[in-house]
């Protein structure tokens, strides 16, 4: 073969295999991009179907189911607690439950909607039977927003109580956020309102009743929204419970004797079915500057599924992740500074009149994503810092720093209501001569009858509707 010919067949392959080369990757881009159409096609569709099932499902399915049972008659011994997510009655319940399940022969029922967390199909229908059980019952307390009763007018007989799930009025909620970016739009909000039918809404202090109507959409002439304290506070006047939070927080943390305990607890980013947690405290340099004399306590929004890691070195000696094994209100109890950002428990904690610091590293995204109902610089009842540098700082010097009387103006504006009594006061309110007719001889001893309601609960439920 001559060199002619051999540089010729060179040629010829060369060409060949860039021929063969831009077939394959133009095949593969005509394949990629008819998946992203398909896919967007279908996205499209999919999200036109479930706008109208929607439609169906709030606007006529869940009236009919409601107005075909609402003919029985009222039970009046029926209470019926309705948790939106969660798997298992939050603290905004708990203390109502056990002292009517105590103190009373009331028939208590309790629906786990479970929202966002198990499918749609699997949703629809517990929703369905929460309709068919609140159709026939006397009292109905909610602790959250939910737009399954939106669409239809409750029976008079029937008295509903929203407990809410949070004190004071810290970021907007409701209507309030009607065409921002966390809020969905105006018109989707009036199609399906999520705060309806409300006898009482309870908040914790007169100062914020304000925010509640204009976020739930009630006239101040209503009388709707009442400040009769938040349930969920009487607890922190319980000296068992905190004495009990210490025990709990030493058996589990050891090395939190002889410490103080700095709680972080940040809110959720983002949209509640995606909810994150942020990640900017930095427990290494915090442990080399506080390690001798502090602990930390990290407690993540219960609806963050994927939580910043500690680093495996600091683990039980300095940093803990009690997310799922202490309640908040034990955390409140047993911690000598809070580190939060936007999370109304700081208006729990004020309850203690200890240190509170503002770590806010996001601070101007946050209140355009979903903003606030007060000025946030003059709200907080402490330092406000974007940096790990200005915590230590803080902490390091928090004898001169820390203004308890800016901690006691705060609670006495925003917690007025919560005195320790708040839990009778509501049920008082909303079921008035009810709760003595209906009254046990002899209360339940509290270790007899202290047993969380959960969703594992939910089929037994199902069997008595």
């Amino acid at each position: 073969m001559g060199i002619k010919s051999a540089l010729q067949k060179t040629f010829l392959y060369t060409v060949y295999l860039f021929f063969v080369k831009y077939i394959r990757k133009t095949k593969r881009l005509i394949k990629k991009k008819t998946k992203s159409f398909i896919k967007r096609i279908r996205k499209f569709f999919r999200g036109k179907y479930n706008r109208i099932y929607t439609e169906y499902v709030i606007a006529h399915l869940y009236p009919s189911i409601y107005k075909k049972y609402s003919k029985l008659p009222v039970d009046e011994k029926k209470v019926v607690f309705v948790e939106i997510r969660l798997p298992k009655l939050t603290n905004s319940f708990q203390l109502m439950y056990d002292n009517l399940y105590a103190n009373t022969d009331f028939d208590i029922h309790c629906h786990f909607l479970r929202n966002t967390f198990v499918t749609r199909k699997e949703y629809r229908e517990r929703c369905k039977a929460m309709i068919r059980d609140i159709a026939t019952a006397k009292y109905v307390f909610f602790d959250e927003a939910t737009n399954v009763t939106g669409r239809f007018v409750t029976r008079p007989e029937t008295v509903i109580t929203q407990l809410w799930h949070g004190c004071g009025a810290f970021k907007k909620f409701g209507f309030s956020t009607a065409d921002a970016i966390f809020g969905a739009s105006r018109k989707d909000m009036e199609r399906y309102p999520f705060n309806r039918n409300y006898t009482h809404v309870t908040v914790s202090s007169p100062e914020v009743i304000w925010a509640y109507e204009e976020a739930m959409q009630y006239s101040h002439e209503s009388g709707v929204v009442k400040a009769l304290g938040s349930s969920r506070t009487d607890i922190f006047y319980d000296k068992e419970f905190i004495s009990k939070s210490f025990d709990i927080l030493y058996e589990r943390f050891p090395s939190a004797k002889g410490k103080k305990v700095i709680l972080y607890a940040p809110t959720f980013r983002g949209r509640v079915a995606k909810a994150k947690s942020p990640n900017v405290l930095d427990l290494n340099m915090l442990y080399e500057a506080l390690g001798d004399e502090y602990v930390v306590i990290m407690k993540h929004h219960p609806l963050v599924r994927k939580r910043p890691q500690i680093p495996e070195e600091l683990v039980g000696s300095f940093a803990v992740d009690f997310t799922d094994d202490m309640s908040i209100e034990s955390l409140l109890c047993v911690s000598d500074i809070c580190i939060s950002d936007y999370s109304s428990l700081i208006f729990e904690y004020s309850l203690f009149e200890r240190p509170m610091i503002f770590l806010a590293h996001d601070l101007e995204n946050f209140f355009d994503w979903r903003g606030f109902y007060y000025d946030y610089d003059e709200l907080t009842p402490g330092p406000i810092v974007s940096t790990n540098e200005e915590i230590i700082d803080y902490i390091k010097n928090i004898e001169n720093n820390f203004d308890k009387q800016e901690v006691i103006d705060f609670r006495n504006k925003f917690m007025s209501a919560c005195d320790g009594n708040a839990t009778q006061r509501i049920i008082d309110t909303a079921m008035g001569d009810d709760y003595c007719r209906f009254r046990k001889a002899t209360p339940l001893p509290k270790d007899d009858y202290h047993l969380i309601p959960s969703a594992d609960d939910f089929e037994e439920l199902l069997k008595k509707i």
